[in-house]
């Protein structure tokens, strides 16, 4: 990492800044504004979606919207601060049995139930990540797959209170009489209400002091302890916010299913969602939409094919982008949109 970014990295640093720095922050704010009409248009034709779709591929978008969120968290954790956990979906799975328990022992409405899945999810993610600061690579990996495996039989064993191997089935948000929405527009919009909160949040933190400090661990860790940024903090937060989002993301999936169980929440889904991050692009803005919409999708459309064609179409398909576009598909569409922009402009150039 160049002395120039650990020093735009370091929290608190009252040193003058460098007259490249401001060119820096200036770039990156105009890619910032640069992408501002992207998302208003997608934003738009999100909210016209439900009005337009069949009530199935409504309920379809509600939960690629769902792991987009939960991908956020594991965006934040592996792709911003170069951490590793192959157990993200038993944080989802917290998230989901708090907001059940609390809709269905006692009768919490489901409003109350997300700040208390997200706050629950961020303190089980805290716990974690202090024992695994003296953990990297490979051992921090294993440690978050032994989360994942013993999750699925906890949850068995108490059956008074998580329903057992049986699971819980709720009640759904219905939508109020005065909005004359269905309840799959509803519980759409819902959704997508807390994909936008979240969205704004984690890109929030990322342009902060936070994100910078982040960035600066993930890039070469011993070179930002040297110039004040403290690596513990800031690794163990990461688990906590990562933590946070999948809580959320479990909550609200709860919500459009109106069904909990031990099974939907096995170290497949875990695996499922890094390689969904991967696949959508790992540190981008847009991975986590995209991977979320590969989540969704690409399970359901191989299935039609076989029984076994979801698993052999990850595999490829991870190889593939592995191969093709390291980046994901966000860098692949950013790199065809920076050839049509250039191709565009070179066209002006001729006619003139």
């Amino acid at each position: 990492m160049s002395d120039m970014g650990i020093r735009h990295s370091t929290a608190g640093a009252d040193r003058p800044v460098p007259a490249a720095e401001p060119a820096a922050q200036r770039i990156r704010w105009r890619r910032i504004g640069a992408s501002w009409p992207a998302a208003t248009a997608l934003l738009a034709v999100a909210c016209w979606a439900p009005f337009e779709l069949a009530p199935f591929h409504t309920f379809q978008l509600s939960v690629a919207m769902v792991y987009a969120v939960a991908l956020l968290g594991l965006n934040l954790l592996v792709g911003h601060t170069g951490q590793i956990s192959l157990g993200h979906g038993a944080f989802f799975a917290v998230g989901a049995y708090t907001a059940a328990v609390l809709m269905d022992r006692w009768d919490v409405p489901y409003a109350v139930t997300l700040p208390a899945a997200a706050a629950v999810a961020f303190v089980l993610g805290l716990a974690l990540g202090i024992p695994a600061l003296r953990l990297r690579g490979l051992y921090l990996a294993l440690v978050t797959l032994a989360i994942a495996v013993f999750l699925v039989p906890l949850l068995k064993r108490f059956e008074s209170v998580t329903g057992g191997s049986m699971g819980m089935t709720l009640h759904k948000p219905r939508p109020p009489a005065w909005t004359g929405l269905a309840e799959d527009q509803w519980l759409y919009l819902l959704v997508l209400a807390v994909t936008v909160v979240a969205y704004l949040l984690a890109a929030g933190l990322l342009r902060s002091r936070v994100g910078r400090a982040l960035h600066a661990v993930r890039d070469n860790e011993v070179a930002a302890e040297v110039m004040g940024v403290r690596p513990a903090f800031y690794k163990t937060m990461a688990f906590a916010w990562g933590a946070m989002f999948a809580g959320v993301a479990g909550c609200v999936h709860i919500w459009v299913i109106g069904y909990v169980s031990p099974d939907s929440f096995t170290l497949t889904l875990s695996i499922t969602l890094l390689a969904g991050l991967v696949v959508g692009g790992l540190g981008g803005h847009w991975g986590p939409l995209l991977g979320g919409l590969f989540v969704m999708f690409v399970p359901s459309f191989a299935q039609d094919v076989n029984q076994a064609a979801p698993g052999v179409i990850f595999g490829l398909l991870i190889i593939a982008v592995m191969y093709l576009a390291p980046n994901g598909a966000a860098g692949l569409v950013g790199r065809a949109a920076h050839w049509l922009g250039h191709r565009a402009g070179k066209g002006r150039t001729h006619a003139h």
